[in-house]
Formats: structure tokens, C-alpha cells, sequence
């Protein structure tokens, strides 16, 4: 009788070709510079932002309001307080329904009904933001009478809502049938398993999908143009006009002046550093099981 565990000592000690170390090599190198080539725009924007707004980033610009033109000094905390406001306000109507509408598309969407369902996602998905802003300008802002946080809140969750449902969609695809079929053996109900099984096994994907269109809309700048508005003052009235970030700095960015140009730089790095932070956050509690059923 053979013995097998020499031949498989004979085998794995028999020496690689130079061809395949070759391509193991090329395949290697491939892959790092595909993640530089990636990481190192980012690394670009980031870096010259930094360079350009850490010098005007002080005390004053996180916790003063603007200052009129030609004085100096000012802040932009009532923008950082707008855009917190607001994305609070579309992810708590966006984050339910994307979710939600992923969960039917997955697994109650086979018919024709759920195909135009991922078609409407995936059109709305390519829609210019500027065209959603004139949407909720005319669904919300002519309603009320006027420029509101609410309206803005609106315009981000219709922007997020066909990333959050695809992802949400996909993600929940990937869980396994046996996964389902050993619940529908135990006699739980359909609904049950979606939610209590299916969904909580997806967790971290569903994140990663909400965290995606979180930092999307985050930056937006020509949706509030139409519904939020911008404001110089301090607002926490969900009915009025209310700065935001990307307003700011948009405004700042077109003015002349030298001193708010400055502050643009400081509320872009800003931007950033939040989004980053608020992604980074999530994504650390979900990985520590801090939100359950996320590992």
C-alpha cells in the first residue's frame, strides 16, 4: 500500500516554475497599484486640504456664527449645527424606507412589480442632485410657503433611498437558503425570519449601504440651494431657512473676499473630517457588535 503521506510531501516540496512566480509577481504588483492608484487621489484631495484650511480652523470657527463682510473673524458652528440638522432629518426618513424597500425587493420582489421597483432605484440613483432639489422645492418648500430644515431633510432622503434599498437588496441576496429554509423548519414565520434572521445576518452590509449614502448626500450642495436656503444665524426650527456646510462654503467659495475664501477651505476640511468621523464611527461599532446582529 502506498504511502500517501510521502507523495504528498513529494508534491508540495516540488519546485515552482519561473513562469508562475512571474505571474504571481505581475498579479501582486497589479493589485498594489491598483490601490494606489485608488488611495492616492484621496490621499491628494485630503492632503491640500489640509494644507489650505487647517491654518483658519480655531476656536472661534467652531463655535461663532459669520461675521458681516469686512470683519474679521467668524465662524461657521450654525452651519455645522444646519448639517447635522439635516442629515438627521433625511436619514430618519431615508434610512426606514430604503431599508424597508431592499427587504421587499429581496425577498417578496420577483414579480413585475418588484422589477419596476429596482428600475425607479436605479434611475433615481443616476439623477442629478440639482434635479431632486427642484423635486422637493416643489413637493415641500411651495407646501409650506417657504425655505425649510424639513425640506432639505427631504431632499437628502430621496437621494438616499435607491442606494440604501439596492445595497440592501444585494446584501440580504448573499444570506445563504439554508439560513431560511432551517427557520421555516423550526415553524418561524416568514416575516419573522426576514426580519429577525435574514436582515440581522446582512447587518454589516445593510451599514455599509446606509454609510455609502450617508456620505454621498452629506456634501450636497445643490439640493439645500432649493429647500433649506442657507441662514447667517443660529436655527433649530425644522420650518425655516437653515445654513448647512456645503451652503457655506459654496457661498464663501464665489465671494471675493479673501478672508471667506480662507473659512471655504476651513469648512470643506471640516466637511470632510465629520463625514470621515461619522462613517469610521459606525463602521467601528458595528465591527464590536455594538449594534446587534452587525458581525
Amino acid at each position: 500500500m502506498p504511502n500517501t503521506s510521502n507523495a504528498r510531501l513529494e508534491i508540495s516540496a516540488a519546485p515552482i516554475s519561473i513562469y508562475r512566480r512571474a505571474v504571481d509577481s505581475l498579479a501582486t504588483a497589479a493589485a498594489i497599484g491598483a490601490v494606489i492608484l485608488v488611495l492616492a487621489p484621496l490621499c491628494a484631495v485630503f492632503g491640500y486640504l489640509v494644507y489650505k484650511g487647517i491654518g483658519s480652523i480655531n476656536w472661534a470657527f467652531l463655535t461663532q456664527t459669520p461675521k458681516p463682510v469686512g470683519e474679521a473673524g467668524g465662524g461657521m458652528a450654525n452651519a455645522i449645527a444646519g448639517s447635522t440638522l439635516i442629515l438627521l432629518i433625511g436619514s430618519a426618513f431615508g434610512v426606514p424606507l430604503g431599508i424597508g424597500a431592499g427587504v421587499y425587493l429581496a425577498e417578496y420582489g420577483r414579480g413585475q412589480f418588484g422589477n419596476v421597483i429596482r428600475f425607479t432605484a436605479d434611475v433615481l440613483n443616476g439623477v442629478p442632485s440639482i434635479i431632486v432639489g427642484i423635486v422637493a422645492y416643489g413637493l415641500v418648500v411651495l407646501t409650506q410657503g417657504h425655505f425649510s430644515a424639513l425640506a432639505g431633510g427631504v431632499a437628502l432622503a430621496i437621494m438616499m433611498v435607491p442606494t440604501i434599498t439596492r445595497t440592501t437588496e444585494e446584501m440580504l441576496l448573499l444570506v445563504p437558503n439554508a439560513v431560511r429554509e432551517a427557520a421555516y423548519g423550526l415553524g418561524v414565520p416568514r416575516w419573522r425570519t426576514t426580519l429577525s434572521i435574514t436582515l440581522r445576518t446582512a447587518t454589516s452590509g445593510v451599514i455599509t449601504g446606509v454609510m455609502l449614502a450617508f456620505a454621498r448626500v452629506a456634501g450636497e450642495t445643490a439640493p439645500l440651494l432649493f429647500t433649506a436656503f442657507g441662514n447667517q444665524y443660529w436655527n433649530w426650527k425644522l420650518n425655516e431657512p437653515t445654513a448647512a456646510l456645503p451652503l457655506q462654503i459654496f457661498t464663501y467659495a464665489i465671494s471675493p473676499f479673501d478672508e471667506w475664501h480662507r473659512q471655504a477651505w476651513a469648512g470643506a476640511l471640516i466637511l470632510i473630517v465629520l463625514i470621515v468621523v461619522s462613517v469610521s464611527a459606525v463602521r467601528i461599532a458595528a465591527s464590536r457588535g455594538m449594534l446587534r446582529g452587525a458581525n
